[in-house]
């Protein structure tokens, strides 16, 4: 099997294990806090496993497994969110992801993000897809549901753009490369597995994926905090770097 066919089965089977999870819920006495925890152990679980008997060879960077330095030295290392927006799926909403990525040799190889609750998952090929049509005349931009930054909500003013809110970081890319929205600006921090995957996704459809500075995303670093990330379509990436650069130097001043 593939690289990309096997990140593509592991996203669907932990985002099965997480929809039986949740739909079992009420039985085993899980809510809130409870669920979101027992969703990842879950989800975590299958996925290490699964990694550790197909490609006991790799190193894994996973949001719920101690980092092992280790990883560094390794020319293939498979970047995973088992649960991506667990605040959503906790509130059994659709609004969450499952990310699968494989980094190899300082490039995202592959990358499949499942969207369990409509029964999709999105993944990367070998040749660039175009972006779906547009299909509104004001810019949309998706935005945290909860926790919408400063520099974004300023963004939309400057624009006159409409804010899209919805759950994971996973969703929103997943949103822009399915047309619902034209970008996905994130600067509130973030970590690797956050992005990776959903950027290997968007970047196989041609849609832009970058720093907010326009820098390049770099992935398997010793620190995986990565705080900030662009997702949009290829003709509005230079109109969207040169607000944001105009609204840092603004902040500097």
């Amino acid at each position: 099997m593939g690289d990309l066919s096997r990140a593509i089965e592991l996203a669907e089977g932990a985002g099965r294990i997480l929809l039986d999870l949740r739909a079992s819920a009420d039985a085993h006495g899980l809510s809130g806090r409870s669920l979101k925890d027992a969703g990842d152990r879950a989800a975590q679980q299958y996925l290490g496993n699964a990694l550790a008997h197909s490609h006991a060879g790799d190193a894994v960077l996973s949001e719920e497994a101690v980092d092992d330095p280790s990883r560094l030295r390794h020319e293939r290392v498979w970047i995973i969110d088992p649960l991506d927006g667990t605040r959503e799926y906790s509130e059994f909403r659709d609004d969450w992801a499952v990310h699968v990525a494989l980094w190899e040799r300082g490039q995202l190889a592959v990358g499949a993000v499942a969207l369990p609750a409509h029964d999709l998952v999105l993944s990367s090929d070998t040749g660039a897809l175009p972006p779906v049509p547009r299909s509104a005349s004001r810019l949309r931009l998706a935005v945290s549901r909860t926790r919408a930054h400063q520099s974004v909500l300023q963004l939309a003013r400057e624009l006159d753009a409409d804010l899209v809110p919805m759950g994971s970081a996973g969703f929103k890319v997943c949103a822009v490369v399915r047309g619902e929205v034209d970008a996905y600006v994130h600067a509130g921090g973030q970590y690797e597995w956050d992005s990776a995957a959903p950027v290997a996704v968007a970047r196989s459809h041609g849609l832009h994926a970058s720093r907010i500075d326009g820098a390049e995303l770099e992935y398997n670093q010793s620190d995986p905090y990565l705080p900030d990330l662009l997702v949009c379509r290829p003709e509005i990436s230079q109109l969207l770097l040169d607000k944001l650069a105009m609204s840092s130097n603004s902040a500097l001043d």
